[in-house]
């Protein structure tokens, strides 16, 4: 696709997609009906025995991103087959964060790596919540624990590759992110001091 179009269709396609978001007040009312609040919510490292729970939410959260885009993700019986196969890694330099709820279901997760991009050391490479709990600020408080645990390694900075299309890309931009290339169909972008952005992320 062509650049000047995107920069018309792009734009269009995230509104669209942002439309369908959940809007702030009705996911907060949500979570006082359940009883919830976001500080109830637990962030924790990933274990084996989250395998099965986070490739259904893996293929969930993606579906509800991408599927407005006609974009068809992986299925879960691949999903699991990809997490198995990162946990079984002998030198495992990634990290896995699980948001779960009260109830123990798992309602988010995001996983970083290392990066391959010249400018960044670290790379987000999945972040993802549920519908029903996202514009209540837990995306914020996921953000800076991975943050605190790329600096934790010793990683300042980071960035993370996606579609342009993904209205999450407004989100980023809010905690500080840049645009790292041009290309107004991709949704790069990139951290250059995590420090900073632990700094405005609630622990």
């Amino acid at each position: 696709m062509p650049t000047l179009v995107k920069r018309v269709v792009v734009p269009v396609w995230r509104l669209i997609a942002g439309l369908r978001s959940p809007s702030k007040a009705a996911n907060t009312r949500l979570l006082r009906e359940r009883g919830e609040t976001v500080e109830s919510l637990v962030i924790r490292h990933a274990t084996v025995a989250d395998i099965p729970a986070l490739a259904q939410l893996h293929v969930t959260t993606w579906n509800d991103t991408y599927a407005p885009m006609m974009i068809k993700g992986p299925s879960v019986a691949v999903r699991e087959r990809q997490w198995r196969e990162a946990f079984a890694e002998l030198d495992r330099r990634w990290f896995c964060l699980v948001v779960e709820n009260p109830g123990g279901k798992l309602v988010g997760f995001a996983k970083g790596t290392p990066s391959d991009h010249p400018e960044y050391a670290g790379e987000l490479s999945k972040i993802f919540l549920r519908r029903e709990y996202q514009r209540v600020g837990l995306g914020r408080r996921l953000m800076g624990h991975v943050a605190r645990r790329f600096l934790a390694q010793g990683i300042s900075s980071m960035w993370l590759t996606g579609d342009g299309r993904n209205p999450s890309c407004h989100f980023h931009v809010k905690l500080g992110a840049v645009k790292t290339d041009d290309d107004p169909g991709n949704g790069n972008y990139g951290w250059r001091d995590l420090r900073k952005l632990s700094s405005i992320c609630p622990p």
